[in-house]
């Protein structure tokens, strides 16, 4: 198989949307179209697979996709993320460009795929923490306020020596600022969360985190280790517990819970 990528048609790339496929990661219809929905499927797997993730499907990728597809032990098998309809989501960001929501929902989705975070609660869930954080549906780099700019002083100065985000002093909280998804802050969460996302060197290039696909994973890698403690919570509709574990606090927890409910309301799930 040559090297194929973004733009792209052809016989080796249904043969490369059959292997995604099979291996958990849906890229639309096997059309023989390496579109967008493709190269998001390659950007996920090469990060399921611990490849660096270009997107392109060189030697290395190739070879891994070949690879049988280990079968599905129990608690690890990578579940197909539940269908979540372009509609559905417009009802958790009523305001929010339609186009915006179209271009980066499939990468969002691909990214909780990834991380075997498919539970339809924790999808909505993810889905409603972008709601909060970013209501664009766009990856955004944090802006100056009072929250974080002491007044008449530098941008981000109120983060530069909060020891809980791992920041060592002037500089750190304009460098590591809130970006991407989830506002991703702090030295310490962009050192430990970067290479859990497929980008080890995040920390170097912090300006990363608003990359979408970047992006898209850092909110997976995010919420993976409270996605049971989430789940239970929403289960039992203790939303302020849910954002609790996200946020640290109740910041937007009306706005969380609204797109919530909207969203599982408009999947049938009142």
């Amino acid at each position: 198989m040559n090297t194929l990528k973004l733009g792209n048609h052809g016989p080796d790339v249904v043969t490369l949307q059959q292997q995604l496929l099979a291996h958990g990661f849906a890229a639309g219809s096997c059309d023989g179209t390496f579109g967008p929905l493709t190269r998001d499927a390659v950007l996920a797997f090469q990060r399921s697979a611990g490849l660096s993730a270009d997107g392109v499907v060189g030697p290395q990728t190739a070879a891994a996709l070949r690879a049988v597809p280990r079968p599905p032990t129990t608690g690890s098998q990578p579940q197909a993320a539940p269908n979540i309809p372009i509609e559905a989501v417009r009802a958790m960001f009523p305001d929010t460009p339609l186009a915006n929501i179209q271009t980066h929902l499939p990468r969002v989705l691909l990214a909780l795929q990834a991380a075997q975070q498919t539970e339809l609660t924790l999808v909505v869930a993810a889905l409603a923490t972008i709601r909060v954080e970013v209501a664009s549906f766009t990856p955004e780099e944090e802006r100056p306020s009072a929250l974080n700019t002491s007044k008449g002083g530098k941008p981000f100065d109120l983060y530069d020596h909060r020891k809980d985000l791992g920041n060592l002093g002037p500089s750190d909280g304009a460098t590591f600022k809130g970006r991407g998804f989830i506002q991703l802050t702090g030295r310490a969460n962009y050192t430990s969360l970067g290479p859990l996302a497929g980008e080890p060197d995040l920390a170097s290039q912090p300006e990363r985190a608003c990359d979408p696909d970047v992006a898209a994973s850092l909110l997976a890698a995010f919420l993976k280790p409270h996605a049971q403690a989430i789940d239970a919570a929403l289960l039992r509709n203790d939303f302020e517990s849910a954002r609790r574990l996200v946020n640290g606090g109740t910041q937007g927890l009306d706005e969380f819970t609204r797109a919530y409910r909207a969203g599982m309301a408009a999947l049938g799930h009142a």
